[in-house]
């Protein structure tokens, strides 16, 4: 069995040649060289006697003292290695990576340096191309009726695409041309995230911009909009505005409006209006209708065009029910107004006419019979004196004083709704262009 080596030596080698095949001076030079060139070491030493190698110096890594060892050991003509480098802890304030990493650092800016001058020249370049696109779509914008924040949005999306046009050619300088796609591409994945993460907000903003192209509706319009009956106010960029008939403001989502069916009263304020009125099966439908029809005729505030019906629309339990259905100018008058109109100097025609109208017929049932007792007839005095507490006749006016005249009250309500705070800008006033001279 092999005795085992002393400590720093290397083990001794199976053979010892007794020429040797090279000199002390020439291993001893060449270690010499190698250790100092690769910079591991710290006062590098190298003797060589009768080809034994006697390695000193320090080191910061174990790996670096095990690999002068085997180096020694490999180089033709060494017999045996005495390894005595010192493996000492490194600083610990050491600046010397950072100052080559700076020097690399400045040297492949100086590289890049023409790159850059010529990137930033084109991202110049480009930001005033897009504020000239911008500008130019601006005062080519305002030669339409469109709004401030639809002539804006188009103008900077203009300007944008531009931009991106430019850092575009700046990556294919650079030779990132993968990159450059990828940007591209990205813009719409980009527009994605943020849909989906604003959607909400998005949906509104979009909403709003197809709401003030198509303008199904304009400032002051009566719509009724998902169940809301109100006089437009104005379109923002969220939410749509509405006053309605009863003087409340309400504030619709733009996304809410666009999906919504849209009924606007006031695109053809011609309206139809009807009701029910109930005649007696003993009375002449034929006679009741006449004197209905002659009513709605002589109202001023009922069309003759398109003309008014007095039409039969059911036999019920204890009338023959006639429905009246009449046009009116929704712009002048008030539906409500006039419908209350109608129906009480129909009322008072049918009364006049001695036309009955009777209640709905009920049956009262009396287990045990119905208890009868004669009483002593009224005097004359008595029903005389009732008949002139009641009124026999109705006012002749149109309009009563409880109704308030038949005019529309669109005029009071957007009055209120001008003295009323709206929030936003108002898309459904277009930006007119600007007057010559």
């Amino acid at each position: 069995m092999p005795a085992k080596a002393p400590d720093g030596l290397s083990a001794p080698p199976e053979r010892v040649d007794v020429q040797p095949v090279a000199k002390d001076e020439e291993i001893q030079r060449r270690l010499q060289s190698i250790l100092a060139t690769t910079g591991w070491f710290g006062g590098p030493g190298v003797t060589v006697r009768e080809g034994i190698v006697f390695l000193t110096g320090t080191t910061e890594k174990e790996e670096s003292r095990l690999w002068a060892g085997n180096l020694a050991k490999n180089t033709q003509g060494v017999v045996a290695v005495v390894n005595e480098i010192r493996v000492t802890p490194s600083k610990i304030l050491d600046f010397d990576p950072t100052v080559r990493a700076l020097s690399d650092f400045a040297r492949e800016f100086i590289g890049l340096l023409p790159l850059l001058l010529v990137a930033a020249f084109v991202l110049a370049l480009s930001w005033g191309v897009a504020r000239l696109t911008v500008w130019l779509l601006r005062r080519l914008l305002l030669e339409r009726t469109l709004s401030r924040l639809l002539r804006e949005v188009l103008a900077r999306a203009g300007g944008i695409l531009v931009m991106v046009a430019g850092l575009y050619l700046v990556l294919r300088i650079a030779g990132l041309t993968q990159l450059a796609l990828t940007l591209v591409g990205g813009t719409g994945l980009i527009g994605l995230v943020l849909g989906i993460a604003f959607r909400d907000i998005t949906e509104n903003f979009l909403a709003s911009l197809f709401l003030s192209l198509q303008q199904p509706f304009r400032e002051g319009d009566l719509v009724e909009v998902a169940g809301v009956t109100g006089y437009v106010q104005r379109l923002t960029s969220r939410v749509t505005v509405l006053m309605t008939l009863d003087g409340n403001q309400v504030l619709m989502p733009n996304s809410t409006v666009f999906r919504s069916a849209i009924r606007n009263f006031t695109s053809n304020p011609n309206r139809r209006e009807d009701f029910i009125v109930g005649i007696g099966y003993e009375d002449s439908i034929a006679f009741a209708q006449e004197v209905a029809l002659k009513v709605l005729a002589d109202h001023p505030a009922i069309l003759e065009e398109p003309e008014p019906l007095v039409l039969v629309d059911r036999l019920g339990p204890a009338t023959v029910d006639l429905r009246v259905l009449f046009w009116l100018d929704g712009g002048q008058h008030s539906w409500s107004k006039v419908k209350s109109s109608t129906i009480r100097l129909i009322k008072r025609a049918f009364q006049e006419a001695k036309i009955s109208l009777p209640d709905e017929a009920r049956e009262v049932t009396f287990p045990h019979g119905v208890p009868v007792h004669m009483v002593e007839p009224a005097s004359a005095a008595e029903p005389a004196a009732a008949a002139a507490a009641k009124p026999t006749t109705l006012p002749e006016t149109v309009a009563t004083k409880a109704e308030a005249g038949l005019q529309s009250e669109a005029g009071e309500i957007q009055e209120q709704a001008r003295r009323s705070w709206t929030p936003g800008e108002n898309l459904l006033t277009p930006s007119l262009p600007p007057e010559p001279g």
